[in-house]
């Protein structure tokens, strides 16, 4: 190794190094960990709204496929998730035939679970008549927190709540458009990720700064 590929290498490892210690010394959530790829979801993501309607669909698709299981277990085949399913386009995702779903269903890059994959479908052509009476899915969805952000100034993991009036009235509203997994857990869920409540706790740095997007 030459003399100045050392010296790029020397600062290429204190900038890592630098940059795990600011990361390391910022106040998080607690339920990020220390994963670096829920670090970067929770730090750029989680709580920040969201009013572009694919975005809105991919996220109730995957809030959905988390039933039973670990938020991070999905985080992790996202990618796949928006290759198989044709990075979430709902007018792809309607027309799917059932041997087109079955075939998914061997992929192992999504939970294979048969009620969930099909779902997609289901939730596909509910979410284009909704987009068709409404103008669009975020109009529709927005609605239920009148269309602002809640925020719940939360100052300990204990105060943090799974279900509100609200996403009992969004589940309740999704169930009679013909939605599937969208129990009123799994809808205010959706709610903590698409920005419409801000669930950061008080001490957490996103705290403050989705309350200035708002």
């Amino acid at each position: 190794m030459r003399k100045s590929q050392k010296t790029e290498y020397s600062a290429t490892i204190e900038k890592q190094e630098s940059n795990a210690a600011a990361t390391a010394s910022v106040s998080r959530c607690w339920w990020c960990g220390d994963d670096p790829l829920y670090i970067q979801y929770h730090d750029e993501e989680w709580g920040r709204p969201v009013h572009d309607d694919r975005k809105l669909f991919e996220m109730l698709i995957l809030e959905g496929a988390q039933a039973g299981l670990s938020w991070i277990t999905i985080l992790r085949r996202r990618e796949g998730y928006r290759t198989v399913f044709d990075n979430f386009d709902p007018v792809v995702n309607a027309a799917y035939t059932d041997e087109e779903l079955s075939e998914k269903l061997k992929d192992e890059r999504i939970i294979r679970n048969r009620l969930k994959v099909f779902s997609v479908r289901t939730n596909a052509v509910a979410f284009l008549k909704i987009v068709e009476s409404f103008g669009s899915f975020d109009a529709f969805i927005w609605q239920f927190t009148g269309g602002k952000t809640i925020v719940n100034s939360l100052k300990s993991p204990e105060d943090v709540i799974v279900t509100s009036p609200e996403s009992d009235a969004m589940s309740k509203a999704l169930k009679k458009h013909g939605f599937k997994f969208i129990g009123s857990t799994i809808c205010y869920a959706y709610m903590q990720a698409v920005g419409m409540v801000n669930d950061h706790l008080t001490d957490c740095h996103c705290y403050q700064t989705i309350n200035h997007l708002i």
